[in-house]
């Protein structure tokens, strides 16, 4: 049975592919940093019949995502999904309006904890379950990125913690594409459009479940000449 690992599963999202992996037959190992409160996922889990574990991870914390790995050891993971990420510790909707990550209102310990999370909670999680995606057999590591990190497409400003943190995870991305194709590892960044979730706000274009209906097709067929692309969530290529 292939094998799913995706941080961020708890809501929007992560909740929706997890959901549409299990279904497709997957076995899926499911992050969140409180199971305890993650309701809709622990359903998903009860209808999965076996096929979604549920684990408590919060990507911050390297000791766990270290720890989590060695208590997955031996078990190969087709795709890994590195899903979760933050727009600001305090999660508000992304607004245009908003001026808390323009040039001069930047709090930098804010951007800091972005960083953390969104870069380098997804480097460690990629180093930390390498061997585990080299025994699969589609050895994919995925990591949503946004196209709010395309240096082409951005055309009007702001949102310095947030942009620069998701340009990185595209440099990431290549990099990791470059340095495990010897192993036959395929590394993609994921765009999943500006959606209707927490996260996007409700002015944003599309719905949760288009975008996860259109990942996870993407995702389900990705294939090793796509190693080192931004790829939306309708198939399309990002510019960088």
């Amino acid at each position: 049975m292939p094998t799913l690992l995706i941080t961020g599963s708890n809501r929007g999202l992560g909740l929706g592919v997890a959901g549409k992996i299990a279904a497709a037959g997957w076995h899926v190992h499911a992050c969140c940093r409180d199971p305890a409160t993650a309701t809709e996922l622990r359903g998903i889990s009860e209808a999965a019949a076996g096929r979604l574990t549920i684990h408590a991870l919060d990507i911050r914390d390297f000791d766990a995502v270290r720890a989590l790995a060695g208590t997955l050891k031996g078990k190969a993971i087709d795709i890994l999904l590195n899903n979760a990420g933050i727009m600001e510790p305090r999660q508000s909707s992304f607004d245009r309006e908003d001026l808390s990550q323009n040039f001069g209102h930047v709090n930098y310990e804010d951007w800091m904890t972005v960083l953390r999370v969104n870069l380098l909670g997804t480097a460690y999680m990629a180093e930390c379950f390498v061997e585990h995606v080299a025994q699969s057999e589609r050895k994919i590591i995925a990591n949503m990125s946004s196209s709010l990190g395309s240096i082409e497409k951005n055309v009007f400003g702001g949102w310095y913690a947030y942009r620069t943190s998701k340009t990185a995870i595209n440099m990431l991305t290549r990099n990791l594409a470059h340095d495990l194709a010897p192993r036959g590892i395929t590394a993609v960044a994921l765009h999943p459009g500006w959606v209707r979730t927490d996260m996007g706000g409700p002015k944003a274009e599309i719905s949760p479940e288009e975008s996860t209906s259109g990942l996870t097709e993407v995702l389900l067929n990705l294939t090793p000449s796509q190693s080192g692309r931004f790829i939306a969530w309708d198939g399309s290529e990002v510019p960088w």
